[in-house]
């Protein structure tokens, strides 16, 4: 098994965008894509545990990793679904599974709705959900994100004068987190300045709500249009609502819907062995064998 995975970049409308590539080229592709203000490393215990069985590719999003930031911040979804796309013809990856965790999630079920034969399976970790139906009207939409801009652009980023520090932080977000698994997500999502401190990687634009997003109804048709089998992963105490409660199974062809005890909105990081017992299942892996 790789014991690290190679950095590798390519170019996305102007953008040099960073992956994580845990090599096996002769597998089956699977690609990783990540949520908000998150990063490609924090898909490490999925990566590892499926590397013999497949060629795992996870992308760092633009805006968020070692990717580059997006010049004007343009962070929309169909941006994201290009990037992917780019991705998958600069890699090779021919008719990939997709797992996407979250804002991950919405994006590779974009990405398999406009291109339902080219991908094999499709899984989702508490990444679906609908806004209101109600639409903003435009002019309060537009003022919104103006204002939203002019406070990212006045706010001073988040320091920290240590790694540890910072991981301290990320456990107070989610109490599931061991000590060890913030550590590990601080260290590949922070990136220390020539002031000595330590600063997140993502680009704060990420937050902005921009006047230009879907319409519910664009992404059920997407979603209908998916012809792979498809697994939406929920856990009972996400903040995010239930997607079978919400009806949003009607919109699928054959999507399968598990609900998770015990886990909140980072799936992977609060019920690792669940998780990645269902993947395995999903995608065809062996499970591992039983220890004696």
């Amino acid at each position: 098994m790789t014991a690290e995975p190679a950095d590798l970049f390519y170019e996305s409308q102007g953008l040099r965008l960073h992956y994580v590539d845990w090599g096996n080229e002769a597998a089956p592709p699977l690609v990783l894509v990540h949520g908000g203000l998150d990063h490609c490393r924090n898909w490490d215990a999925i990566a590892q545990a499926l590397q013999p069985h497949f060629h795992v590719v996870a992308p760092d999003l633009r805006g968020h990793g070692d990717s580059e930031w997006a010049k004007g911040s343009s962070y929309s979804l169909a941006d994201h679904v290009y990037d992917l796309s780019r991705l998958i013809r600069h890699a090779k990856l021919k008719d990939p599974a997709i797992a996407g965790h979250s804002m991950g999630g919405m994006i590779s079920l974009a990405y398999a709705g406009t291109y339902p034969a080219q991908v094999s399976r499709l899984g989702v970790l508490d990444g679906i959900f609908l806004a209101g139906s109600r639409r903003t009207p435009i002019h309060e939409q537009m003022s919104r994100w103006i204002d939203q801009l002019d406070r990212i652009g006045e706010r001073e980023a988040s320091t920290f004068r240590t790694i540890e520090e910072a991981s301290q932080r990320l456990s107070t977000r989610n109490k599931r987190l061991t000590p060890a698994l913030a550590l590990h997500l601080a260290r590949h999502g922070l990136r220390q300045d020539t002031d000595g401190l330590y600063r997140w990687k993502f680009d704060h634009h990420l937050r902005a709500r921009a006047p230009y997003r879907l319409l519910p109804d664009d992404y059920t048709g997407l979603w209908s249009r998916i012809t792979c089998p498809t697994l939406l992963m929920w856990g009972d105490e996400s903040y995010l609502p239930d997607p079978e409660a919400a009806g949003l199974l009607a919109h699928f062809r054959q999507a399968k819907m598990q609900k998770i005890a015990g886990a909140g909105h980072w799936l992977h990081h609060d019920r690792l062995d669940v998780v990645l017992a269902s993947l395995r299942r999903f995608l065809d892996a062996p499970q591992p064998a039983q220890a004696r």
